[in-house]
């Protein structure tokens, strides 16, 4: 089966903003989400300088992204966590556990010096497993 790409009508739509990339794609028992950030549908920050804030809305998105491809945040058995600030670490941990409850993916979290937008804190990107 060939991939199909995700498509979310609520989050900003990449090439509306020229960017040559997918919120997600599905390919077989996989839906691999592109790197999330804290923007609304017209690509603005959500939550300036608040790193809580940013967590919520990255994963909100990413929700978005996987109730297109039949899954949720529960589905996820990778997520990559991308912060150009470790020591807002524990208060997206505290924002991870609000949106995954006991749900325990493999995870790794990395600081990085500049993301896309200037404004974001943090990007999250993740694979989640959906049998068909």
């Amino acid at each position: 089966m060939k991939p199909t790409e995700l498509i979310a009508p609520g989050l900003a739509y990449p090439p509306d903003f020229g960017s040559p990339t997918s919120l997600g794609i599905r390919a077989g028992d996989f839906i691999f989400v592109s790197g999330m950030i804290a923007w609304d549908r017209e690509r603005r920050i959500v939550g300036v300088g608040d790193p809580h804030a940013q967590t919520l809305q990255a994963l909100d998105s990413m929700q978005a992204v996987l109730e297109e491809g039949g899954a949720s945040l529960a589905d996820i058995v990778k997520i990559t966590f991308y912060l150009t600030d470790i020591r807002h670490k524990a208060v997206v941990w505290e924002a991870r556990k609000l949106r995954f409850g006991s749900a325990r993916p493999a995870s790794t979290l990395v600081e990085v010096t500049h993301l896309v937008d200037p404004q974001a804190l943090l990007e999250i990107d993740a694979v989640a497993f959906v049998p068909r």
